[in-house]
């Protein structure tokens, strides 16, 4: 967190990276190459990893802003409005007059809630350094980016690292940049189909230790319903999930980097770290769609209150 600090911070997070137009179809079972299958049902959602992590850290209470682009078209404003009723600092949004806005396609398993996504974007919706917030970010006290646009995240994190801000990075696949954007930023949460990728050896631990090289404090890789595994130097963390059925998994990768930022403000560390942060993702499953249940600082509290999570299953068993 920011040193010296004359005066309080503008906001407790700014987030910078995707929003979208989430069409959610519930389905039982995906369907083969060439197959057909019926919608159990569907619906037209908000949604988008940054998007829905500022929702969700507005959710506990933090002040909240958000940076990226949208297109002039009239979907704009239904992916924004949850976010401005909520309070979230909109002032950064970009919108970009002929572009249409983001969208994804998500196959929602009936069975097991597990999803499945398919998403697109407008290439003129692509964010550059002169997107990057300078001042915001100063005037934060932390920054959580992605890696959609990996070179400007990276200009971002600069500005937050120069002014003693920690960086939270949301990274789910290689691509341009990426490897650049990580050695700039403190907490790398990464999937583990990502950790495994960069790994030399094709395993979880693998792509940690490489995290770690690159300069994390704490690397963090998410393993669904088996929870997370955390390094922090040569010390390794393994958090179990809480056990639920879940209605839906869309969005609880990003509702955990959102409760991992939040008890990162609050003061939080390794074990106590990631169990917020697993538990909210868990409660994020009870509702429809990305931003569908979203939990409240009194509804975690009371969660992680009662409830202790499953025992631990290793990352690199292959079942």
């Amino acid at each position: 967190m920011k040193q010296g600090r004359a005066a309080p911070a503008d906001f407790d997070l700014v987030g910078i990276g995707q929003c979208s137009i989430d069409h959610v179809c519930r389905v039982d079972g995906i369907p083969s190459i060439g197959g057909k299958a019926a919608m159990l049902g569907y619906d037209l959602l908000p949604g988008g990893q940054v998007a829905t992590a500022m929702l969700a850290a507005a959710r506990l209470g933090l002040r909240t802003a958000y940076v990226g682009s949208v297109g002039g078209d009239a979907i704009a404003e239904f992916v924004l409005a949850p976010l401005a009723e909520a309070g979230v600092d909109l002032a950064g949004v970009r919108r970009v007059p002929g572009a249409t806005t983001r969208l994804a396609v998500i196959l929602v398993d009936l069975a097991s809630g597990e999803r499945t996504v398919l998403g697109h974007r407008d290439s003129r919706l692509q964010l550059t350094a002169t997107d990057v917030p300078a001042a915001r970010i100063e005037g934060a006290r932390g920054l959580l980016v992605d890696a959609e646009d990996a070179a400007v995240s990276r200009e971002a994190a600069i500005v937050a690292r120069h002014a003693g801000i920690p960086v939270v990075a949301d990274v789910d696949a290689p691509g341009p940049g990426v490897e650049a954007l990580l050695e700039a930023v403190d907490f790398p949460l990464v999937s583990r189909s990502f950790a495994e990728t960069i790994s030399s050896d094709g395993t979880v631990r693998g792509g940690l230790d490489r995290l770690v090289h690159f300069g994390a404090r704490m690397a963090v890789a998410t393993l669904g319903d088996r929870g997370c595994l955390a390094r922090v130097g040569d010390r390794e963390i393994a958090s179990p999930a809480f056990p639920i059925a879940p209605r839906d998994t869309t969005g609880a990768g990003d509702v955990f980097h959102a409760a991992f930022a939040w008890g990162l403000l609050e003061g939080f560390s390794g074990e106590r770290l990631l169990r917020t942060a697993n538990a909210a993702a868990a409660l994020a499953c009870r509702g429809l769609g990305a931003q569908g249940d979203l939990p409240t600082r009194a509804e975690l509290e009371a969660f992680l209150r009662e409830r202790e999570p499953g025992p631990w299953r290793d990352p690199d068993l292959r079942s």
